[in-house]
């Protein structure tokens, strides 16, 4: 099983869930444990998927433009900047550094 299949498996039981959510009573994800587990899931699903995007390449770990462009988007976020502003920022991270050579 490669990291891939893994998050996958991972997105398939989190989306189970999400389903579940409205066939299940609601008494069942009371609690305050049981909510901040299930919303956890989700975030750290997701943040998974993105250090697999930024730093995966094939079954190795690169460190390219990816990196910089990634850490200038989370800085960004946490300004609250608006998605697109944030977006293209980013894009323009990685492209200035790709074209003077400095990131492959």
């Amino acid at each position: 099983m490669t990291l891939w299949h893994t998050v996958l498996l991972a997105s398939i039981i989190v989306l189970a869930l999400k389903l579940a959510g409205y066939s299940v009573p609601a008494a069942w994800f009371a609690g305050e444990r049981r909510s901040r587990v299930l919303e956890l899931t989700t975030i750290s699903l997701l943040a998974a998927l993105a250090a697999v995007q930024t730093l995966g390449q094939g079954e190795s770990i690169v460190v390219d433009a990816r990196v910089p462009a990634m850490a200038v988007a989370m800085l960004m976020f946490w300004a609250k900047v608006p998605f697109i502003v944030v977006i293209i920022a980013a894009a323009l991270t990685a492209a200035a550094l790709r074209a003077l050579g400095l990131a492959g």
